[in-house]
């Protein structure tokens, strides 16, 4: 297996002021002090992680600044499909860029589930940001319903399979195509408590990098796939150690500064 640098998210949503979300990324940034998260060398050993924070669009300036002498990335919560344009309300990758971004959620479950992101516009969206240098992280994931009709794969292909051909389509270089990561998030874990087995977990993670390689042999064996969905301390390291999960996306256990330093170091070890 390719040794593939374990990445950990935390998606913060709507959640915050300017003055907590300053005391959270202080807190969190202080308690990772004794881990290295510098960049990824060449020709040498890498940092054992990658950690970052996706903090409300409003907020992101100004916590660029702050994780600018940090080894933290910055990533937003969500990209427009579009460059520039009258698309009032919408951010740009480009923006996104300019204000300290380097990372992008896409795809996540809520944003399809309750404003309309269909499988395509997610697709544009991946497209965007990598047209702006960013890094997109695609989610996906199958509903509570889905899960019991035995359709967890099904859904799970369909929505990576619209997203790889769009990449094919806009001939999108192998060099783009290593900066996407994907996150498994079952639906009806996010939020609930509940989560899969790790060996539940890493079957549908094993299987998303077997559907990439069915189309790029390449992309898949450098992809990190990224598991979220009650992700917390006491279950981390167990799903961390399977051999296709590769970090986390983190909801509500990012709102938590202790908790979420636990779950990085669990990645981390």
């Amino acid at each position: 297996m390719a040794y593939r640098r374990p990445i950990v998210a935390g998606n913060w949503k709507l959640n915050g002021s300017r003055q907590s979300s300053r005391a959270l990324a202080v807190a969190i940034v202080d308690g990772l002090a004794g881990i290295d998260l510098g960049p990824a060398r060449l020709g040498g050993e890498s940092p054992p992680l990658e950690v970052l924070l996706c903090p409300p669009f409003v907020y992101l300036a100004e916590l660029a600044d702050l994780l600018a002498v940090s080894q933290l990335r910055l990533g937003a919560q969500d990209v427009a499909a579009e460059d520039v344009g009258a698309f009032t309300g919408e951010v740009a990758a480009a923006m996104l860029r300019e204000v300290g971004c380097r990372y992008v959620i896409t795809g996540h479950s809520e944003r399809r589930a309750l404003f309309g992101d269909t499988d395509e516009k997610v697709a544009g969206k991946v497209l965007a940001a990598l047209r702006a240098g960013l890094s997109p992280i695609l989610c996906v994931g199958e509903t509570r319903s889905e899960r019991d009709a035995g359709h967890t794969l099904t859904v799970v292909r369909r929505q990576l399979d619209v997203v790889l051909a769009a990449l094919d389509s806009g001939r999108v270089s192998a060099s783009e195509r290593r900066l996407i990561s994907v996150a498994y998030e079952p639906v009806w874990a996010i939020g609930t408590g509940l989560s899969p087995t790790p060996a539940e977990a890493q079957a549908v993670h094993a299987d998303i990098r077997a559907t990439v390689g069915r189309r790029d042999a390449t992309m898949a064996f450098d992809l990190r796939v990224l598991y979220g969905g009650s992700v917390k301390a006491s279950n981390a390291k167990d799903l961390f150690a399977m051999q296709d999960i590769d970090g986390g996306l983190i909801g509500g256990a990012a709102l938590l500064a202790g908790e979420f330093v636990s779950i990085c170091k669990a990645a981390a070890s």
